[in-house]
């Protein structure tokens, strides 16, 4: 029988738990809301849920920046920073993000990477909290670059670095605690943090939050206004689909940014960045965040690409992200053996990123044979498979595949 002739009304509950899920997937997909923008992606055969590391390419992208390229660079040359309108590029991306993460026009450049913007919030944030404060706390489970930038910034500042995972950073804090470095979502096995109850207790404490949204922006609502984050930093290349490499993005509440004092303060990010004045004196908003000339060809590209979210409800995209791991998560319990995988990822919702973790001893080996057969995830070690679920481009079908296929493999 083909998966095409597979109509819910054919099955009975005796069914093989095959053709009901397959079924399921074909009902889940017409009924889904989002289903049509998976026509904006250059996409194939393969199943691809390693958008968490790069998400896919948007088809108009490659014509845009060719126009960047030939026309803009090739024909206007030095005018295009007046004309084409790359002058203000940083600051007029960083508001095309800003609804994606829940923050006013105003207070996001784009610009730099997510380490380098890392290291100027986190920097900027112990200025910002002023005389006795000398500590740092950083997630003890963030990505490692985190980390390291974390420690270096403990000892150009002079403060002691604490690092606790999330949980335990509410019970931490005091009067001695500058700045908090968190991870909205955990990088290696997709637990979402409660941003919310832990900015306000940051908050409470008088220390100055930083949040790391790498993997949390693009996939689900962030709110930076509404819970009153002090400072976010965020990539590009995950769920936002600004390609490798594109430029990350700074956000300074308004209300701070008078007084953030970026570590990095370049050419641009000066009041008069063509006075060429020996003395530095920073400008206002955003653009304090800038350093030196921006990257306009990925700046671009990325600026192209964040059309994909037009008329796009981030609320409906978490909507289906729930329902795509948790879709998963339940085709994974039929098809694969029990004790063969276990999920590190939380089963509750408010609990859960946009991706689905599973350990098992030999993930490395599992990983290669699963892109081999047209499943395309990733490996964390030393025993993680992990699977980014984008609900622009990812579909029920590939879900069910996807489970499917990994069963296969684990067999192997």
């Amino acid at each position: 029988m083909s998966e095409s002739s597979l109509t819910p009304e054919r099955l009975t509950a005796d069914s093989p738990a095959s053709e009901r899920l397959v079924a399921r997937a074909a009902e889940l997909d017409t009924a889904d809301a989002l289903g049509k923008l998976r026509e904006l992606f250059v996409l194939d055969d393969v199943v691809y849920l390693d958008g968490n590391s790069l998400g896919a390419l948007p088809a108009h992208v490659p014509g845009r920046v060719e126009d960047v390229v030939r026309r803009q660079w090739g024909e206007m040359r030095i005018r295009s920073w007046s004309e084409s309108g790359w002058w203000t590029a940083p600051e007029r991306i960083g508001d095309r993000i800003a609804p994606l993460v829940g923050a006013a026009p105003g207070q996001i450049v784009v610009g730099d990477s997510t380490s380098v913007n890392v290291f100027k919030a986190l920097v900027g944030a112990v200025r910002l909290a002023g005389e006795g404060r000398d500590e740092i706390i950083v997630d003890a489970t963030t990505f490692p670059t985190d980390g390291y930038i974390a420690e270096s910034a403990a000892r150009m500042t002079g403060c002691t670095l604490r690092p606790l995972t999330p949980a335990e950073v509410p019970g931490a804090l005091s009067e001695r605690t500058a700045a908090v470095l968190l991870n909205h979502v955990d990088y290696r096995t997709g637990r979402l943090h409660d941003l919310p109850a832990l900015t306000a207790a940051v908050r409470a404490a008088g220390a100055v939050s930083v949040w790391d949204l790498c993997h949390s922006a693009g996939a689900l609502p962030v709110g930076l206004d509404e819970h009153g984050v002090d400072i976010a930093v965020g990539c590009t290349y995950k769920y936002l689909n600004g390609g490798p490499g594109s430029p990350a993005y700074l956000y300074v509440r308004a209300g701070l940014q008078s007084r953030f004092d970026s570590p990095l303060p370049g050419w641009n990010s000066h009041a008069e960045p063509f006075g060429m004045r020996p003395s530095y004196e920073a400008g206002e908003g955003a653009v304090r965040g800038r350093v030196g000339t921006p990257d306009i060809l990925s700046m671009l590209a990325l600026e192209a690409a964040l059309d994909v979210w037009d008329g796009v409800s981030v609320e409906a995209v978490r909507a289906k992200s729930l329902a795509l791991t948790d879709f998963f998560l339940e085709c994974v319990a039929e098809y694969v053996p029990a004790g063969r995988v276990e999920s590190v990822t939380p089963a509750a919702h408010a609990e859960r990123g946009s991706q689905v973790a599973l350990r098992c001893d030999d993930a490395g080996a599992v990983m290669e044979r699963l892109i081999g057969a047209g499943v395309v995830g990733d490996f964390r070690s030393p025993d993680v498979l992990r699977f980014g679920f984008t609900p622009l481009y990812v579909g029920f079908t590939d879900v069910e595949r996807a489970a499917r296929v990994l069963a296969e493999q684990l067999a192997v």
